[in-house]
């Protein structure tokens, strides 16, 4: 019961960032788990139980935000759906060729993909705006399908969603409007999640009884931060997601060097 209590607790916490600033959630939702437990007394969950949950809670997460978004008009279709499919198949072959690398070698390539994220997520797009408007957003879609193409592999080599990295990536390379990247990350992300989630169901890889707390909790925080998302400047929103990026380049770093 206690550890059910607490995986609904770090749900609610993770599920609002999540709608808030577009991301996934599991680069936080993952060391909550693996660490926090211990901290408070409790049973230490095992590294592929907390693969489960966090996979669970970064579905229901981006499900929520991504419909929360989408009622504000910042989810682009066309832009989920040549980045969702591309993240996707690179993802697997990320995935696949993870086991011809030394886990420490992926970490620090990781890492340094994450630094330069935190960078270069201080670099507005040039038609920034508070209010975007959808029916005038146009992208190249070769840069589109590089950049997932890019996070989808390194992703996959690591065993990352990589929705933290796909933001400033869309914003500073392909100049998307940070609201319309923070709303369309997570419908990308969603389909990434989803290909992973249902491999790990179907091979009894998630422990429900942990997962359902996460999801009750989940899916009306993201809700509630995609609300809140819309009023926060996108001054802000920039700076919280960079704090963010630069914490989990921070922690991989720290897994590379074996800590």
């Amino acid at each position: 019961m206690e550890l059910q209590l607490l995986t609904g607790c770090l749900g609610l916490f993770v599920g609002f960032f999540s709608g808030l600033l577009g991301i996934g959630g599991g680069i936080l939702m993952a060391p909550l788990l693996l660490y926090i437990p211990g901290w408070i007394g409790l049973s230490s969950l095992p590294m592929r139980d907390i693969a489960g949950l966090t996979i669970v809670q970064g579905l229901a997460a981006c499900l929520s935000g991504a419909l929360t978004h989408k009622k504000f008009h910042f989810v682009s279709s066309r832009l989920t759906a040549w980045m969702g499919i591309t993240i996707f198949l690179t993802a697997l072959v990320g995935g696949a060729a993870a086991r011809q690398a030394t886990n420490t070698l992926l970490l620090v390539i990781f890492a340094v993909m994450s630094l330069l994220a935190a960078l270069l997520i201080f670099i507005p797009p040039k038609k920034d705006s508070e209010s975007p408007d959808m029916t005038k957003f146009t992208f190249s879609r070769s840069k589109a399908v590089l950049i997932a193409g890019a996070v989808g592999l390194t992703g996959g080599l690591v065993g990352q969603g990589g929705s933290f990295l796909l933001i400033p990536l869309m914003t500073s390379f392909l100049q998307v409007p940070t609201r319309i990247a923070i709303g369309s990350n997570l419908a990308i992300v969603f389909l990434s999640s989803l290909a992973a989630f249902l491999g790990k169901a179907l091979t009894g890889q998630i422990v429900w009884p942990l997962a359902l707390p996460i999801i009750l909790t989940v899916i009306p925080a993201a809700h509630l931060g995609g609300l809140i998302s819309h009023r926060v400047p996108v001054a802000s929103l920039r700076l919280l997601l960079a704090c963010c990026i630069a914490l989990a380049a921070l922690r991989i770093g720290f897994s590379a060097a074996g800590f």
